[in-house]
C-alpha cells in the first residue's frame, strides 16, 4: 500500500487490487500448470491462509476462476463458480492477456456474464500474463 495525499492508501499489490483481505475465504477454480504462482502466493498472503478448491463444500467470499479460451463454455464455468459464492461475493475471472495463448476476447466475457446472471464491474492488472475481470451477481430487492 502507498499513502495518498488525502491520507488514505492506494492498493499496490495484485491481491489488494482484487480487494482481498485477511480472513476471507477464496475458492480457486481452474488452476493448471500455467497459472501465475506469484499471484497465488500474494493472494494467500493477503487472506492470511490457503485458498480452497471446488470440493470445499461451504460458502466462500470470493472465487478466483482461471479461464482459457479452450476451457469450454464460459457461461457454464461462471455458473459453476457461483455454486459456493456467498451473497454479495465476487468472482474474479482470470484470463490470459490478449496475445497470449488461451486469451479470451473481452466481448466473450461481456456476453457470457449476463447469461450467467452476473454483471461485469471492473478489470485489474494482476500479472504480466493474466488479466482479471470482476463479476458480481446483481443486488436483489426483497
Amino acid at each position: 500500500m502507498t499513502s495518498t495525499a488525502a491520507g488514505g492508501t492506494t492498493p499496490t499489490g495484485p491481491a489488494e487490487r482484487l480487494g482481498l483481505k485477511p480472513g476471507m475465504v477464496v475458492q480457486e477454480l481452474g488452476w493448471d500448470n500455467d497459472t501465475d504462482d506469484e499471484l497465488r502466493v500474494a493472494i494467500e498472503d493477503a487472506i492470511d491462509g490457503d485458498m480452497v478448491d471446488g470440493d470445499y463444500g461451504n460458502v466462500v467470499d470470493a472465487v478466483l476462476l482461471w479461464w482459457r479460451g479452450d476451457d469450454g463454455d464460459l457461461v457454464d464455468g461462471l455458473v459453476d463458480a457461483l455454486t459456493d459464492l456467498v451473497g454479495g461475493g465476487v468472482i474474479w475471472l482470470l484470463t490470459p492477456k490478449i496475445g497470449r495463448p488461451g486469451a479470451v476476447d473481452a466481448a466473450d466475457i461481456a456476453e457470457a456474464a449476463p447469461i450467467a446472471g452476473l454483471s461485469q464491474t471492473t478489470t485489474a492488472t494482476v500479472s504480466k500474463d493474466w488479466a482479471a475481470t470482476r463479476l458480481v451477481a446483481p443486488k436483489t430487492v426483497a
